[in-house]
């Protein structure tokens, strides 16, 4: 099931954030889980994974998306991306951006199969390399 987050979901959601992100942002899914930002959660019993939507309609930046260590590998991202897609088309939004690492070839895949493009190259996007800008039409 994916859901908006709630206030009891901030510990799993940070210990996913933690242990899923190179570079989490803390701060923002702070923000995220009691909104504007929009965190979505997919939730099988518990939080599994969660996707943090910065809006700026009628752009959504998808500033985090992660899943469960031990959980990545079994369709729960790909779930996720389906739902999060599915909800920003309903919400009227046009595009989706998002950044990655240039050197992830595993997150560039998963993003190139939901039909996102590198629109633009970011050098020394994170402290230790450079990334990617993608973008969807939706």
């Amino acid at each position: 099931m994916i859901r908006e987050a709630r206030s009891e979901d901030e510990v799993r959601l940070r210990a996913i954030q933690t242990n899923a992100l190179d570079e989490p942002w803390p701060e923002l899914l702070g923000v995220g889980i009691d909104g504007p930002p929009l965190v979505l959660v997919l939730d099988i019993g518990e939080p599994l994974g969660y996707a943090l939507v910065v809006p700026d309609h009628p752009v959504a930046y998808l500033a985090e998306f992660a899943i469960a260590p031990g959980k990545q590998g079994q369709g729960l991202g790909t779930t996720l991306m389906n739902g999060l897609l599915d909800r920003l088309r309903t919400s009227g939004f046009e595009t989706v951006r998002l950044t990655a690492r240039a050197d992830d070839n595993r997150a560039r895949s998963f993003y190139d199969g939901f039909g996102f493009s590198v629109a633009d190259e970011l050098p020394d996007h994170y402290d230790d390399g450079d990334g990617v800008l993608f973008v969807r039409d939706l």
